[in-house]
């Protein structure tokens, strides 16, 4: 345990995630103690070992209750959306002064799932990322609330912290929240225990993880960090996850929160956004020789293999493959739009070329943008 708390102290690219309740009063509203204290870790942790810090914070839809009348965090999306729009502009701000403090200077990133899971937005994203980090700047990084539709919402800023350290390449995840780490029990009660590291999913199968936080302001619950930090594990990434106060402790490498080892290598960016970020728009039913080429063939799905269409979605929407019994087996961004696919189902490339055009002779989906889902 000792030796990997020290890799948690030598991480050179740190991404921090902090959840609303770390930031905001209990009635709404920035507590600008609570940000200033996060900051002064960051900062120094910062500029002590020239470490790169992302910082993938929530709060905005909070910070924006009071100053336009909310008492508590909306159900509906519109009002949501109002909150983070004024909401997102107070949280940066406060960043922005708090940082200054230090010469620090951040730059605001605003991501929804559907970016991520597009090649090119996702490129961009990486790009944009970065470039803040070669020029010494720090990315604040959230969901764009403001935007961000139900189809294409992460939902918790848990699961983006994991994929944004993923796409960023970190060393290191640090999930803060207002619980000091995963228990064996219900926290609050006598004879629980924290659980100091995890090794792999078995370490975590009798406990029953909470779905709720104390604050009553975040999205999210032990279960969302849990899981965010299942899908930065599997991708090769060491994990801590622990409350706001013991931030310093747990960069340091201290015996904090919970430690999650890597579980995984690396793969391809985009796949990893692709299979926890998409929302399918639709469904591919595959015969048994399409599953086998997808699935262990690895190879890209062609109009042949296609035996049912479900959904109304377009060229470039995710959707799920599946076969003849309903499960699915993999996810991709589809060629076509849903109306073009009874036209195909069945058909070789070269007979659609040579029927509809050029513009028919490839795959549905193509392996660089199809992720086989394992059960």
């Amino acid at each position: 345990m000792a030796g990997a708390r020290q890799t948690v102290g030598e991480a050179r690219r740190i991404v921090v995630k902090v959840g609303s309740s770390s930031l905001t009063t209990a009635a709404g509203g920035l507590d600008a103690d609570r940000v200033d204290a996060l900051v002064d870790v960051l900062a120094k942790i910062r500029s002590a070992r020239e470490r790169e810090v992302v910082l993938v914070s929530s709060g905005a839809i909070a910070a924006g209750l009071a100053p336009l009348g909310l008492r508590r965090r909306p159900r509906d999306l519109a009002r949501q959306q109002a909150a983070a729009s004024v909401g997102q502009g107070l949280l940066v701000a406060r960043y922005t002064a708090s940082f200054a403090r230090y010469g620090v200077r951040v730059g605001q990133v605003l991501l929804t799932s559907d970016d991520m899971s597009r090649r090119a937005h996702h490129r961009n994203a990486s790009r944009t990322l970065d470039k803040l980090l070669a020029m010494g700047a720090l990315p604040v990084v959230n969901e764009n609330d403001t935007v961000a539709t139900d189809e294409i919402r992460f939902g918790d800023n848990d699961r983006l912290a994991a994929l944004v350290a993923h796409l960023v390449r970190a060393d290191l995840l640090v999930l803060l929240s207002d619980v000091d780490g995963v228990y064996d029990g219900d926290p609050s009660r006598p004879g629980t225990s924290r659980i100091a590291e995890v090794r792999g999913p078995e370490d975590l199968a009798h406990v029953e993880i909470g779905s709720a936080g104390r604050a009553g302001v975040g999205t999210g619950g032990m279960v969302t960090k849990v899981e965010a930090a299942r899908i930065a594990a599997a991708a090769g990434i060491q994990v801590v996850l622990t409350s706001a106060v013991h931030a310093a402790e747990a960069l340091a490498g201290g015996d904090t929160g919970t430690y999650f080892h890597p579980t995984g290598r690396r793969s391809a960016d985009r796949l990893l956004w692709l299979q926890h970020a998409s929302t399918p728009q639709g469904s591919l039913t595959l015969d048994d020789g399409a599953v086998r080429a997808v699935v262990e063939g690895r190879k890209s799905l062609l109009p042949a293999g296609i035996a049912g269409v479900e959904g109304g979605f377009s060229a470039g929407d995710p959707v799920e493959l599946r076969d003849r019994e309903g499960r699915a087996v993999a996810r991709g961004l589809v060629n076509f739009d849903a109306k073009e696919i009874p036209l195909l189902v069945g058909r070789s490339t070269r007979e659609l070329a040579r029927e509809l055009g050029p513009g028919y002779e490839r795959e549905v989906v193509h392996r660089d943008d199809l992720v086989v889902l394992h059960p």
